[in-house]
């Protein structure tokens, strides 16, 4: 554990956003599972699933959590599904 206060405190905003990226990273995954699922299967909610994923993956490559050329490649891939 740190001594200097503001090492201290780096510890904790550290933290924080750890804890915070990985919640955004969760969803986004969780959204492009579900999006995948429903695009295999053709059911009706496809599309508004779809829609979901690609705003949280576009919100995830924004915030630098995944590179926006990744993000281009997995929305290309899904969008590619829904056709």
């Amino acid at each position: 554990m740190p001594n200097i206060k503001s090492a201290i405190k780096r510890v904790k905003q550290s933290t924080a956003a750890n804890v915070q990226n990985s919640h955004t990273k969760a969803a986004m995954r969780t959204a492009v599972r579900k999006a995948e699922i429903a695009l295999d299967s053709k059911e009706e909610n496809a599309s508004v699933l779809l829609k979901d994923a690609i705003k949280k993956m576009d919100t995830a490559a924004r915030k630098g959590l995944i590179h926006k050329n990744t993000a281009s490649r997995q929305k290309a891939r899904l969008t590619k599904k829904a056709l």
